[in-house]
């Protein structure tokens, strides 16, 4: 029985050892242009940046907040009890144990730059790694003059810089991740807010690479579009790397993040002792 569990014990650190490890070369741009959208590397089309706030035909203001792994029952939002100019809101992810960095919190503010408007309202969904709101204000000053003034200021953009999450207080800000598993194996997330299990997910592996593309079918009543994320992992960094095909893989989206598992099959080996 000692044989056993020593011979058991050796099997483990021989799969560890060998096991994948991933270095995130993703924020470097391989082109003069730069990332179509700085807010994530992964994303080619659709709209930019972690946070859209614009003005709707009824004045009202339309908010889009990145805030990918929170669900959809987890954010808190309040309106400025004081001067009733921004919302503020926040949210935590869901610990599924394998990012070292553990959870991501949020906390971030929107709503209006001016002063001659209040928030009368907020309809707020949380839906795929999303939030959503519609914020109602009405003029208590200035009422000839039509007022666009929002924030945050800033906007999506390109470039060849990636950025970090604005809104993380705690956690990756990064929309990358690959960690290492004791079993050998490997767990990748992949930041895609808007996705879902719904969507056109495609997952393609080969021997040190595993490919992914997403694209959002269902647009939001106010987005101008849906978007699309590709990109690609290798695990190709050693030559004691095994084959990614010998491998079990398993994908899914969780509230805008695809997670993606790459786990040794079991042990077919028998003791023969």
């Amino acid at each position: 029985r000692k044989r056993e569990r020593e011979r058991k014990r050796k099997y483990r650190e021989r799969r560890e050892m060998s096991g994948f490890r991933c270095i995130d070369i993703s924020t470097l741009p391989s082109d003069r242009e730069g990332f179509y959208a700085t807010n994530n590397q992964f994303q080619k089309s659709g709209p930019k940046g972690f946070i859209e706030v614009k003005v709707l035909e009824n004045d009202n203001l339309y908010v889009r907040v990145d805030l990918p792994g929170v669900p959809d029952d987890g954010i808190h939002h309040r309106v400025d009890a004081v001067r009733q100019k921004v919302v503020f809101f926040s949210g935590v992810t869901f610990n599924d144990g394998y990012e070292k960095q553990g959870v991501r919190e949020y906390s971030g503010t929107a709503g209006l730059g001016c002063d001659c408007c209040e928030i009368t309202g907020v309809d707020a969904k949380m839906k795929d790694g999303v939030l959503r709101m519609i914020v109602s204000r009405v003029k208590v000053k200035d009422h000839e003059n039509k007022c666009t003034l929002t924030v945050p200021p800033y906007t999506g953009k390109s470039g060849r810089r990636v950025e970090d999450h604005p809104f993380v207080v705690r956690g990756r800000k990064g929309a990358f991740v690959g960690e290492s598993i004791a079993d050998g194996g490997l767990f990748l997330a992949v930041d895609m807010p808007g996705v879902s299990n719904g969507d056109d997910v495609e997952i393609l592996a080969n021997e040190f690479e595993v490919r992914f593309k997403a694209e959002i079918k269902n647009v939001g009543e106010h987005d101008e579009s849906g978007r699309l994320y590709l990109g690609s992992v290798d695990a190709s960094d050693s030559s004691s790397t095994p084959d990614i095909l010998s491998h079990s893989i398993t994908a899914a989206v969780n509230f805008g993040i695809l997670k993606i598992l790459i786990k040794p099959r079991p042990n077919t080996i028998t003791n023969k002792e």
